[in-house]
């Protein structure tokens, strides 16, 4: 049985980790939530091995230099990256992968894993967007005008994405997802 990779991106503050979540606890037997490497600080409640592997910059350019990551991208003043050997382990387990990631580093997993399947969770408009990242209180007015303007970004790759759920509605994102999925996975 080939196990599969979903791929699923969105907008900062889109609400996709909340949607994620929240698929995950119906779904907790049959996926897991990929985990991928940063060299950001935490922000508040995150653990190591849980919600990212945090490394340092210079750990995370030798994984880069010994090619280690099936996909990679800086963000924001910091790296991200999925390292390849993860992904096999868990394959390997027998789940199927949910992995959360930017634009840039989903496209080149589509182009390393042309079977990965590609979602993008958009925000039902850009000033809605814009009142949740405000809303967060996590990041000062620079960031969050550096992630407005990656939005613009973001939409324009998400066009290469193999769905769009928009996220104006938690329940029925996660549904629309959850049908996505079934649609995708061979039992």
């Amino acid at each position: 049985m080939n196990k599969k990779l979903f791929v699923i991106s969105g907008c900062s503050g889109v609400g996709k980790g909340t949607v994620i979540n929240e698929f995950m606890k119906r779904n907790s037997s049959d996926f897991i939530l990929s985990v991928s490497c940063t060299t950001r600080n935490p922000r508040q409640g995150e653990v190591d091995g849980i919600n990212y592997f945090f490394i340092s910059k210079e750990e995370f350019e030798q994984n880069i230099g010994d090619d280690k990551f099936l996909e990679y991208a800086n963000f924001a003043g910091n790296y991200y990256g999925t390292k390849k050997k993860y992904i096999k382990e868990k394959f390997d387990q027998g789940y199927n992968i949910i992995l959360e990631i930017e634009t840039n580093g989903a496209l080149q997993v589509k182009e390393k894993m042309p079977e990965s399947v590609l979602i993008f969770i958009a925000p039902p408009s850009i000033e809605e967007l814009e009142h949740r990242l405000r809303g967060r209180h996590t990041e000062d007015e620079e960031t969050i005008q550096k992630r407005l303007a990656q939005v613009k970004i973001e939409l324009e790759r998400s066009q290469k994405y193999d769905y769009t759920v928009i996220n104006d509605n938690i329940e029925r994102a996660v549904e629309e997802i959850e049908s996505i999925v079934k649609s995708n996975v061979t039992k």
